[in-house]
């Protein structure tokens, strides 16, 4: 009996037995929409974050570290607070190495790097919208110039530009805080940024002199705070929600203000021309990674653009992998019911088995008339859970990418034809593996046996 025929009656045979087909199908088509989901996430994610590469980073960029354990760590966003003058701040104990002069003396003495821009971290004591009575707090920092964000509402700036420096970015996750309905009302109103400088420290010898000379006057004056307000516009909201990519979490002024404010804030302390991290770029036809592979022989660690897009690309390996786990799981259990349905099926059908051997139909052909019974529902149903999964996403696609604001032509699930079509033969064959040992129980049947079964 040829294979093609063999075939045909599998899929007579199925026919013959629709409610219990379909319900068989059903159970795979379960873990065939959750796979097909998984893959289309996990491919519309990845074409993202490549879009956004591609379009809102400078490629050339790379973010630099005194200390290696900073590499990869992200601030993530900064919540805008109400301000509380009792509070304190405590850094848990936290310490890191910091870059300092001669570190960026060393950066700027690159032959591969075009330039060196600090990570200047402004730290006010509070801030004042306007429009709004209530104090609030919240990190601020330099405009990341090599990193374009969506905006809300308002003009950002270029790739490569900067603010201007009466210019603030508001993100648009503190709109709601403030008691702000739209992102354009923001634009336009005033913030105001309270500063303090903290005391000076000065020694018991330095503070004998300044006494000897000017008095209790000159003393109270050298180690009183000094304090003054900043007042910028709101250029634009930054729209969220913010990907490690694309988005500013927190307030930023222009580069100039940053270091004015942080260098105001800073002098006379041991904080004074000390960063965390510092942006550099590679000059043009320079390959990031060399530099940041030169840079860790002078103990400075470095992470490219590429280097964040494979960390984000981990990630969302993870997450489908997480969603991919309860379309597996979906599949074992759909395992054990086409195993029930078969060996039912051989169960109903011995004496049909029996004539069919006494025709002089092999035990191979019995056997393979099982397992392409089984192959038919596997097909089905990966064709349901599949076909449902695309009809579901494609409708969806709209919603999702305007609720969770990706932009124009970027959609969080792409179907793609050949990883479905594996997924169908995966499918196929699982159902095969499945079919095997009722197939093995009909191929073993005695025909003489099973003739005398009713």
């Amino acid at each position: 009996m040829k294979t093609s025929d063999i075939i045909r009656r599998a899929g007579r045979n199925l026919r013959q037995a629709k409610g219990r087909t379909i319900l068989t199908a059903l159970a795979i088509s379960v873990g065939a929409f959750t796979l097909t989901l998984s893959l289309a996430i996990g491919a519309g994610t990845r074409n993202y974050f490549a879009k956004v590469m591609e379009t809102n980073i400078n490629k050339q960029s790379l973010v630099v570290y005194k200390d290696k354990s900073l590499v990869g760590i992200s601030t993530g966003a900064s919540a805008l607070k109400e301000y509380d003058p009792e509070a304190a701040t405590y850094g848990g104990g936290y310490s890191y190495k910091t870059l300092g002069p001669d570190d960026l003396k060393t950066l700027e003495k690159d032959k591969n790097i075009s330039a060196v821009i600090p990570g200047y971290d402004v730290q006010a004591e509070y801030f004042q919208f306007e429009g709004n009575a209530k104090k609030y707090t919240s990190a601020v920092y330099a405009h990341d110039s090599t990193v374009r964000s969506n905006a809300a509402a308002g003009s950002l700036p270029k790739l490569g530009e900067q603010l201007k420096d009466d210019q603030i970015v508001l993100p648009e996750a503190y709109l709601e805080t403030l008691g702000i309905k739209k992102a354009s009302d923001a634009v336009g109103k005033k913030v105001t940024l309270h500063v303090v400088k903290p005391q000076q420290q000065l020694s018991d010898e330095e503070l004998q002199q300044i006494y000897l000379s000017e008095g209790l006057e000159g003393v109270a004056n050298a180690t009183k705070s000094e304090q003054k307000d900043v007042t910028y516009t709101i250029a634009a909201v930054s729209a969220k929600p913010a990907t490690a990519l694309t988005a500013s979490n927190q307030l930023s002024i222009s580069l100039n203000q940053a270091k004015e404010l942080s260098e105001y804030l800073t002098k006379g302390t041991k904080s004074y021309q000390r960063y965390m991290a510092a942006t550099v770029l590679a000059k043009d036809g320079v390959d990031p990674a060399t530099v940041r592979d030169e840079l860790e022989k002078q103990d400075l660690y470095a992470m490219t653009a590429k280097d964040l897009q494979g960390m984000l690309f981990t990630l969302v390996n993870v997450m489908q992998s997480i969603v991919a786990g309860f379309g597996v799981l979906a599949l074992l259990a759909s395992v054990f019911g086409i195993i029930n349905t078969q060996y039912i099926s051989v169960l109903e059908r011995t004496s049909q088995i029996g004539l069919m051997k006494a025709l002089g139909m092999s035990n191979r052909a019995i056997g393979k008339l099982f397992r392409y019974e089984a192959a038919w529902i596997g097909f089905l149903g990966g064709i349901i859970g599949a076909g449902l999964a695309i009809a579901l996403g494609t409708i969806f696609n709209p919603v999702i990418t305007e609720k969770l604001k990706l932009g124009a032509d970027n959609d969080l699930l792409i179907f793609q034809p050949l990883p479905i079509a594996g997924l169908l033969v995966l499918l196929i064959f699982i159902a095969i593996v499945a079919g095997w040992f009722p197939s093995r129980k009909a191929a073993k049947l005695d025909p003489i046996e099973a003739l005398r079964t009713e």
